[in-house]
């Protein structure tokens, strides 16, 4: 009896080893999958994530001062930066819940509490998606220069764009994408931004994989999820730019009015990167808001 009770135990024990084997494969996978970094001091975790076309590295002017007082969480999506290509799926990432699904592996694998999500541009949107699924861990948003949706609906909503309009960039892309990338790069960064800012944009649309970004931005420009903001729980802050081609301010206006707990602030810059052309106010503007 003791020695079939002994055999029995032994064989939960290495059942028990494989799942923990198993379980910990999966959540290197996911560090190596989205090229995960975590860097900082404090409680406070402050999960930054990328816009369309863009990777981590585009947090690089906001994160010597944050760091100083977050534990901050920096990824890429799958199929951007340096993430791990080969685990992009079409059918997973034409919508932006697969991209909210990355954000929710991460925390899941890292076991975070306390994430204040900070969004640029569609990330904004994918941030609130993410808030939905994990309500307890996702208690702040701050959304960079955000849009719920680009597509124009008159009267009653102003995107900013024709649906024939995003049709004839999407089809730039097939014909000439590096034209598309130049062209897009100045209006994403405003006229005043540096050439060198410019350029790295170009650069990074251009170094991310045709299908990838063709995907990524069906998913970005294409969306609608203006039904979502009522539903949001999370305190939010909207960034603005005061002039910027992608989201006007009319459109951090329509957030606010749909978001319970938010505030709206407008930045005096132009462009649609403010964490980039203005580092130092889009900081302060965090930390005040975080505390």
């Amino acid at each position: 009896m003791r020695e079939s009770s002994s055999r029995i135990l032994e064989a939960v024990s290495h059942v028990l080893e494989r799942y923990m084997q198993s379980l910990r494969a999966v959540q290197e996978d996911i560090i190596e999958r989205n090229n995960v970094n975590v860097f900082g001091s404090g409680e406070k975790v402050l999960m930054l994530a990328h816009g369309f076309g863009c990777d981590q590295r585009m947090w690089r002017f906001v994160t010597p001062e944050l760091a100083k007082r977050y534990t901050l969480v920096l990824f890429d999506y799958v199929g951007s930066g340096n993430s791990d290509l080969s685990s992009f799926s079409i059918d997973r990432y034409s919508s932006l819940h697969g991209y909210a699904q990355d954000v929710v592996d991460i925390i899941d694998t890292l076991e975070l509490t306390n994430v204040a999500f900070v969004g640029h541009s569609v990330s904004s949107m994918i941030g609130l998606i993410a808030s939905l699924d994990r309500p307890e861990t996702i208690t702040e948003l701050v959304m960079v220069c955000p849009s719920p949706c680009f597509l124009n609906d008159l009267p009653d909503y102003e995107g900013g764009f024709e649906r024939n309009d995003l049709d004839e960039l999407i089809q730039l892309m097939d014909k000439n994408y590096i034209g598309w990338a130049d062209y897009l790069a100045p209006l994403v960064m405003g006229a005043s931004a540096s050439t060198q800012l410019v350029g790295e944009i170009s650069g990074s649309f251009c170094s991310t994989d045709p299908v990838v970004a063709k995907t990524f931005a069906k998913a970005t420009f294409f969306s609608d999820h203006r039904d979502l903001l009522p539903q949001c729980t999370a305190r939010t802050l909207i960034l603005q730019a005061a002039s910027d081609a992608l989201a006007a301010v009319k459109v951090g206006e329509h957030i606010k009015k749909h978001i319970a707990k938010s505030e709206l602030e407008v930045i005096q810059a132009e462009g649609h990167c403010l964490h980039m052309t203005n580092p130092d106010v889009t900081t302060n503007s965090i930390t005040t808001f975080i505390g």
